[in-house]
């Protein structure tokens, strides 16, 4: 499956609007990113630096302009301020696998339902505009949080996949 012919897609939810990453969003964003904790199931698990950001923020335009979707910048309708990131992306971020979903969240607003809401707008975006059979979620065996997450979007477990250089939690909900 190919898309082609890019149009960023911001979303709306009750507390917040989904933006497609760009440069304006870099200080939310290395904000996120930096935090060890936050980073701790995702990649290698460091912290991300600046150059690493910005080098995400092009990446991400690239795969809007190439598939229609990529990531997304969480911002609170109330405060203006990036409270986290998610995405509809091949898994892996190869053309070939499966689209999955994703996100990450400010510490401080964890518990909140704030990824739940993202998540289902995210997937939402998938079904309805991109017309996906089904969408997945990978984490970490570990990652409680998310797979507590998946489980509340009605996601159900396919086990553990060879996803990420390990063997992730997957996850997958299809369309109704």
């Amino acid at each position: 499956m190919r898309w082609t012919n890019a149009v960023l897609t911001t979303l709306e939810t009750l507390r917040l609007r989904l933006e497609p990453f760009d440069e304006t969003h870099f200080a939310g964003l290395l904000v996120l990113n930096s935090d060890p904790l936050i980073m701790q199931f995702l990649g290698d698990g460091s912290p991300a630096t600046q150059t690493e950001v910005l080098e995400s923020i092009d990446t991400a335009k690239a795969r809007w302009e190439r598939f229609g979707f990529s990531w997304w910048s969480f911002i609170s309708r109330q405060s203006g301020e990036i409270i986290g990131a998610g995405c509809v992306q091949h898994i892996e971020n190869e053309a070939g696998n499966p689209v999955e979903v994703g996100w990450r969240l400010k510490r401080d607003h964890w518990g909140q339902g704030y990824a739940t809401e993202a998540a289902q707008a995210m997937i939402g975006f998938a079904f309805d505009q991109l017309a996906l059979p089904a969408v997945y979620a990978t984490t970490h065996p570990s990652n409680e949080r998310s797979i507590n997450v998946m489980k509340r979007l009605g996601m159900r477990s396919v086990g553990l996949q060879p996803y990420y250089g390990t063997l992730a939690a997957t996850y997958v909900l299809e369309r109704a």
